[in-house]
């Protein structure tokens, strides 16, 4: 129940005792500074988000400064820069550039080349435009290797290569009033005038380091995990680290990428020293091959298909499961325990209970696998189900079996400091010579602002700026004094679905038809009004699912901005349309069908 010592029976709790561990173990890990702990990976530490792929890489390749005029231009590469380039070829808007500062394609899947590297979201619903391209994942749940030859296929199928300049960083993005268009400039000195401008740079862009004190002492070996150097430690993305052999290695943090790179580490290096803050809820995997007959008899449109039933599921609608991972699971196992009937009120209890449970079977796995007591105890995750992102494997806890993997666990402490030789932890240092960060993302930051440019619209005004008092949007695409620009796959004022992907296909979808729509009707500045934005923000605000309380109780991660609730910084779960992502979506082509001459101001060309 509350710790290893308790021996009740599977499925027995005691909630008062649980909520009072909870909060305990929360309040260990509460900082003013919230997410100020972490560095910007900038100045002295741009070295910790340099590309070292980028020499093999296409956008790796000598080319002369562009200056050119196009309808639209597409900033980033990954999964919604694709797939926004994809839909603008389809909508006849062939005259578009895609940048990004990646050397090609992928996005996430093009920095993470980390040993293990896998998507936990089911390869089917996650991989975009597979029925378009006709890619068929080897495995419910792809490795990284195809999800970047996906990525790469995506941009052969559309031509997008001859439509990039990769390797390229944005510097600043400025409208201007005389010509209509935006000026945009980046770091190879080309200067690109576009008529329309979609930013869909993601959420897992930039990476984000620990701001532990003595960081730029180590004179050991360090990289970030998305930034993975296999000139240090050999092998490739199926592991087989040769250079690690005699070597002692660091990794500090357990979240999605040290649950991956993990096991690999453990079969690779002499010594593997784990440094956990909280440790991470990890669910079996239970992956397998694609049966080529199923895939085989899927009929068209399958994929769209899907995609929404994954979404109804953990919306908790009463559907037939087709994914059947952990996660619909779960999701099935709470609208059972909620909803008790047609028209019965939902009921909060039971859901908390089923999470409680849940937990417990989490804590019950860590116990059956780790064999050391002392190690089990400490990989036991200590709040509600929902408060960090749930993660899969089935190789992450058999690795701390091994005699060569030490788990330091700090007691939600975190690193004291690191030497030049190694990582202090309650007055012990820990010499090494590879320091592996394993940090994540800047996930909380703004859309526009993960691409790291200067973003000014009308009158010299910065987005920055304009949304100094919260942001103001319409469906978190379009923003007043932004003319002719759309924001892709934010986190606020729109919905998003554990699986990124589908939101962002279907914006889209959606900016593509209206961008067609505009050229075609010869419009020159097509921009949302004030009236609009706040016509949207008093609907969000009355059908708003406020999780305040609930993330008020979780232990701090991304997912509540680490514990500072009162900043108005965006979280991951936080300012979205309460009816979810079908709900947003049924909106926007409602919009689009009745909406657009009431809240767009069109200039059109002059005859």
């Amino acid at each position: 129940m509350n710790d290893s010592s308790d021996r009740r029976a599977p499925g027995e709790f005691d909630p008062v005792r649980l909520r009072r561990k909870y909060r305990q173990e929360r309040d260990k890990r509460l900082r003013p500074d919230g997410n100020e702990q972490y560095l910007d990976v900038s100045g002295d530490y741009a070295k910790f988000a340099a590309d070292p792929y980028l020499e093999s890489s296409p956008g790796g390749q000598p080319r002369e400064a562009r200056s050119v005029e196009v309808d639209a231009l597409v900033l980033g590469g990954g999964w919604a820069g694709l797939t926004m380039a994809a839909r603008l070829d389809e909508a006849g808007v062939r005259d578009f550039l895609i940048v990004d500062q990646a050397g090609d394609f992928g996005g996430v899947w093009y920095w993470n080349r980390y040993p293990g590297v896998r998507c936990d979201m089911e390869s089917y619903i996650y991989m975009p435009l597979l029925e378009e391209i006709g890619t068929v994942p080897s495995e419910k749940y792809a490795g990284g290797p195809e999800m970047l030859e996906h990525a790469r296929a995506i941009g052969r199928h559309y031509d997008l290569y001859s439509r990039a300049l990769l390797g390229t960083t944005v510097t600043q993005v400025v409208w201007n009033e005389r010509s209509s268009r935006w000026v945009v400039s980046t770091d190879r000195g080309d200067v690109l005038h576009a008529r329309f401008v979609m930013v869909g740079t993601g959420p897992l862009s930039r990476p984000k380091l620990p701001g532990i004190k003595g960081i730029e002492n180590f004179r050991g070996k360090a990289f970030h995990s998305s930034r993975w150097d296999y000139r240090v430690t050999g092998g490739g993305w199926d592991g087989r680290l040769d250079k690690l052999a005699d070597q002692r290695v660091a990794v500090i943090g357990t979240g999605a990428s040290t649950i991956q790179i993990l096991p690999h580490l453990a079969d690779s290096a002499q010594r593997v020293y784990v440094f956990q803050r909280t440790p991470a809820i990890v669910n079996t995997r239970g992956n397998r091959p694609t049966d080529p007959e199923w895939y085989r008899a899927l009929e068209p449109g399958w994929q769209r298909k899907r995609m929404d039933n994954f979404v109804e599921l953990m919306a908790g609608l009463p559907v037939p499961d087709l994914v059947d991972d952990e996660a619909t699971r779960m999701a099935r196992r709470v609208a059972a325990a909620v909803h008790s009937g047609p028209g019965a009120a939902p009921d909060f209890a039971a859901m908390q209970a089923v999470d409680f449970a849940k937990m417990e079977e989490i804590r019950a796995r860590v116990t059956e696998t780790v064999r050391d007591p002392a190690k089990a105890k400490s990989l036991q995750p200590w709040y509600d189900y929902f408060c960090k992102r749930p993660l899969f494997s089935d190789d992450y806890y058999p690795a701390f079996n091994n005699d060569n993997v030490t788990l330091v666990d700090t007691d939600g402490r975190g690193v004291d400091h690191i030497t030049e030789r190694g990582i202090v932890v309650d007055g012990v240092e820990y010499e090494v010579d590879l320091i592996i960060y394993s940090t994540g993302f800047d996930s909380g930051a703004y859309t526009h602002e993960a691409g790291g440019y200067q973003l000014i619209g009308r009158g010299g005004v910065s987005l920055a700026q304009h949304w100094q008092r919260g942001m103001r949007s319409l469906h978190g695409m379009m923003t007043s004094c932004f003319p002719n620009f759309f924001l892709l796959g934010g986190i606020e004022q729109a919905a998003i679905s554990v699986n990124f992907p589908h939101v962002t296909s279907r914006q889209a979808e959606h900016v593509a038809a209206l961008t067609a729509r505009f050229l075609r009707a010869g419009v020159t500045v097509a921009e949302v009004t004030a009236d609009a934005e706040q016509r949207w923000a008093d609907e969000l605000a009355r059908v708003h699912v406020d999780r305040t309380r609930y993330d008020a109780e979780c232990t701090p991660s991304y997912y509540n901005n680490e514990g500072k609730l009162d900043d108005p910084k965006p979280t991951v779960m936080g300012g979205q349309y309460g009816p979810g992502p079908l709900g947003y979506l049924a909106v926007v082509r409602e919009w689009a069908a009745t909406g657009v001459d009431r809240d767009v101001a069109i200039t059109k060309a002059s005859l």
